[in-house]
């Protein structure tokens, strides 16, 4: 029997958010004493190894729900991205919402229950 390979997911660009209660403290040790650069992203972020990792308030995290941590995938269409995985039985617990640069973002839960957001960026971000 033939067996069929899974679609690959296209992602463009991968976030890691750490929560912090003093977000810039943390920015400033990851970049000026870790020495990692400073990445093209929203917010206070380093590159990391073909990632950005980005410092946010835990107060912030934690109003949206999400717990220390949360994963961000950029990708090229969101709404072909989301099908494909509500087909697979993946649900969402935000679905192609806005951020405020004008993204659009839905969100899963990846078995652990950490949050996952899917991030297609607006028009000018690309």
């Amino acid at each position: 029997m033939a067996v069929t390979a899974a679609p690959s997911m296209r992602v463009s660009q991968l976030f890691v958010s750490v929560a912090s209660e003093r977000p810039n403290r943390l920015f400033r040790f990851y970049r000026d004493t870790l020495g990692l650069a400073e990445a093209q992203a929203p917010g206070l972020a380093v590159q990391a190894g073909g990632a950005a990792v980005t410092f946010v308030s835990t107060g912030a995290m934690a109003a949206s729900g999400v717990q220390r941590m949360a994963l961000s995938l950029v990708v090229e269409d969101l709404s072909l991205e989301q099908a494909r995985l509500e087909a697979a039985g993946v649900s969402f617990a935000r679905r192609k919402g806005h951020d405020p640069s004008g993204a659009r973002v839905s969100t899963l839960l990846d078995p652990d229950g950490n949050h996952v957001h899917l991030i297609e960026p607006h028009e000018e971000m690309a």
